[in-house]
Parts: structure tokens; C-alpha cells; sequence
């Protein structure tokens, strides 16, 4: 049975493990120490997964925060600013217009830089002190930079970042710009930066910290974590589907591990798993390809383009843990327009949710699956929305509305108004 499948059992330590951690890959089964050097993939060339011969149940988890969740991470504490405890928005308004039972806003852009990116980066950066390397890197689209940008100052870490030529937003740039990273604009997308820095990565330039590494996306599963017990909290029982982003499909694939070890220690049942649905921006979405064909892998998109700059991605590199996730739990993806997505986010920001564009992929997705009748009117569902309104300032102007010059008197303003 793959090591992907939600019956899969609660694995054993194999000899490479330390302290109950090893890196295991997702297709061969191969098992690697986890800190003895660094290594992103499995020697056949697979994705790895971090692996832990103990897994915890809701009464192991204290405090607040991506550590909160300690117990089923590597690390007891990390590199943190802190990070994680984001809001759990009631949008009343919405949830009747949508038509389903219940709908919650679970807002990652109030994390400390402004993105989900820094739960990983909480991890991933401690990762990379536990292994003593002295530089940092990633391609960005904006998030993962401002994110490692942010948290490698804090380590005393130096950062190099590698960005699309043209095709970040200006508050991103700004982030990574003011922490102190070195920024490489390259000429080519977002897949192409990827590439460079990977092999920046094999030939020791500098620890990669994109979510092809599994490390990362231990911390991401956090988020899942927070869903689950808020929701629990407030409804008596888990979501039935969780609305999400894809870009690199990260997130996708994070919490999918996270319903995993929660079935494995017997935290959770089954048919408890909340369905998880991708959205993509029609511009960009060879997951949703993926999913409406059958396929088992992705094919490259060279040529992206949306107005959702944080999921404009052709080659989402965690397709291979995502693709399972989404099929696993009754799942499914969509693709949605750009001005679908626009109108999402000042919809939402009518329910005073600020979000980038690319957030408000998952309200544009769910509208569509429920006007394709995907999704049932009994369905309690939940949103992730991904990144902070101001990441993309220009955007945001664009979507709202515009000044109105008035004079400088009281009586022009009310002769303005009146008018």
C-alpha cells in the first residue's frame, strides 16, 4: 500500500532514524537520517516526507502557534517571530450567498510577514541550524521571499532570493528588500527561478528552502491542525471540505500529511477527513488538468499568467503528494477566471477580510463548484485564504474604489456628498 494512502499504517523507525525522525521517500520507501546532510529528494529522484515513529493525539498539543504543535514536529522550538494562531473569520453575508451550511475564513495573511509561507519557514529555518549551512535561498513569486527573507534575519542568516523579472508585487519585494536578502531578479517565471536554485542546491551554494523540501512543509501542516481544532470547537465536528490555493501545491500536500498522521495515531476517523479542493487561477492550473484528466503527474505550463501573482506557477513541484491528497479525500479542483477572482476578493473584503488576489482564488473556487453543483448546500465548508491584501498593493487599488477629489471646505464636502 503507498505510504500516501490515508489506510496506511503508523510506520515503524528504520535504522536511519534519530530521535524517532527520519526522511522517507514517498515512492520507493527509501529512509535517510534527518540531519546528518542535506538532501531534498530521494536518490531514485522522488519526493521525501518527513516520517516519525511516535504521532500525536489532540491532548499532546499546548500553547499557541505553529508549536503549539511541537509533538508532531521535528523540533520542540524553532526559529520564530511568533507565527501561526490566525483568524478564524465568521462571514455571515457570504455564507448565505454561497448557499451551504456553514463557511469560515481561515486567514493566513495575518501571520507575521504577512503569509502562510512563515509556518514553514518557522521549521525550515531551524532545519537549516541543525544542519549548519550558511546561506539560504528560494524562488519566490513574493510570499516564500518576504517569508525566508524575514526569519534568516532572525536566524543571523545570510538569504538570496531569486524572483521573476517583473512579476512580483512591489509589498513583497519591499519585505525581502527591508529584511536584507539579496535579490536576484531573473529573466523567466517563477519555474524558471525554481530551476536555478535548485541547482544552486546540488552544487552546496546555499540551502533551499522552497516546499521541495519536506521540512518546510511540516510546519504548513499547522494549518491544518488550527482548522480541525477551531472548527471542532465551534460546530462539534470537523469540515467536510477544505477550499485552497494551489501554486507549488504545497499546502495541498501539507495538510493532506497532516490527515494522514491523525488517522495513523487514531485522533481521527476516516471518514472524518475533510474533502480537500484546489483552486487554480485559469491561467495557470496544470493541477486542475491533472485532476479533470486523470493523470498521474502534472505537465509543465511554460507560459502562466494571471492576476493572482502568488499561484502564477507551471510546474508545482508537491503534484506528487497533492494529486493523492485531493483523490484520497473525495476532493476535486477547479480552475477559476481572473475577474472571478477579483470580484472574490472584494466580496470578501465586504466581510472586512483583506486578501491578495491569489486568497481569493478559494471563495472564487467554491462559487463555481457550487454553481457546477459539486458541492452540496449541507456541506460545512472552509476557505483558506493565503496571503495579506497589502502583499499586493496595486492589486488592491485596482479592486477597490477610487478616490473622490472634494474641496477643502466642509461645505464642498457636503455639496460633494449630496450630489
Amino acid at each position: 500500500m503507498s505510504s500516501l494512502s490515508l489506510s496506511a499504517e503508523a510506520p515503524s523507525a528504520p535504522p536511519a532514524a534519530v530521535d524517532g525522525v527520519w526522511l522517507e521517500c514517498i515512492d520507493c520507501g527509501d529512509a535517510y537520517a534527518p540531519f546528518e546532510s542535506v538532501r531534498y529528494t530521494c536518490d531514485c529522484g522522488s519526493l521525501l516526507e518527513v516520517r516519525y515513529d511516535e504521532l500525536p493525539t489532540w491532548d499532546a498539543f499546548d500553547g499557541r502557534g505553529v508549536w503549539r504543535y511541537s509533538a508532531a514536529l521535528p523540533f520542540e522550538e524553532g526559529v520564530s517571530l511568533p507565527e501561526g494562531d490566525t483568524q478564524f473569520h465568521r462571514v455571515p453575508r457570504l455564507e448565505d450567498e454561497v448557499g451551504v451550511e456553514s463557511l469560515r475564513i481561515k486567514h493566513e495573511g495575518m501571520n507575521p510577514t504577512g503569509s502562510f509561507k512563515d509556518r514553514g519557514m518557522t521549521v525550515g529555518v531551524r532545519t537549516a541550524q541543525e544542519l549548519g549551512v550558511g546561506r539560504l535561498a528560494c524562488a519566490s513569486t513574493g510570499n516564500t521571499s518576504a517569508a525566508l527573507a524575514a526569519y534568516g534575519a532572525r536566524a543571523g542568516l545570510e538569504t538570496l532570493v531569486l524572483l521573476p523579472a517583473g512579476k512580483v508585487a512591489a509589498g513583497k519585494v519591499a519585505q525581502a528588500s527591508l529584511h536584507g536578502a539579496r535579490i536576484l531578479e531573473v529573466d523567466g517565471n517563477f519555474d524558471t527561478c525554481l530551476d536555478i536554485v535548485q541547482d544552486l542546491a546540488d552544487r552546496g551554494e546555499a540551502y533551499l528552502l522552497n516546499s521541495l523540501n519536506p521540512f518546510r512543509l511540516e510546519g504548513q501542516k499547522t494549518i491544518g491542525l488550527e482548522i480541525l481544532e477551531a472548527h471542532k470547537e465551534d460546530y462539534g465536528e470537523y469540515p467536510d471540505r477544505i477550499v485552497l490555493p494551489v501554486g507549488n501545491a504545497g499546502n495541498t500536500a501539507a495538510l493532506y500529511k497532516c490527515f494522514r498522521e491523525l488517522v495513523q495515531a487514531g485522533a481521527m476517523d476516516r471518514d472524518e477527513v475533510p474533502k480537500l479542493t484546489g483552486v487554480q487561477a485559469a491561467g495557470a492550473a496544470p493541477m486542475v488538468e491533472a485532476i479533470e484528466e486523470g493523470a498521474d503527474e502534472t505537465r509543465r505550463w511554460d507560459h502562466v499568467e494571471t492576476v493572482a501573482t502568488a499561484i502564477r506557477i507551471g510546474n508545482p513541484v508537491n503534484a506528487p503528494k497533492a494529486l493523492p491528497g485531493i483523490r484520497e479525500t473525495g476532493g476535486t479542483a477547479v480552475a477559476v477566471e481572473d475577474d472571478a477572482i477579483t470580484q472574490a476578493q472584494r466580496d470578501l473584503a465586504g466581510e472586512g477580510v483583506g486578501v491578495e488576489p491569489a486568497s481569493a482564488a478559494s471563495l472564487a473556487g467554491l462559487r463555481k463548484l457550487r454553481e457546477r453543483g459539486d458541492v452540496a448546500d449541507d456541506e460545512r465548508v472552509v476557505c483558506l485564504t493565503t496571503g495579506h491584501l497589502l502583499k499586493d498593493p496595486d492589486a488592491a487599488a485596482a479592486a477597490g474604489a477610487d478616490p473622490e477629489p472634494v474641496p477643502g471646505d466642509t461645505a464642498g464636502v457636503l455639496d460633494h456628498l449630496g450630489s
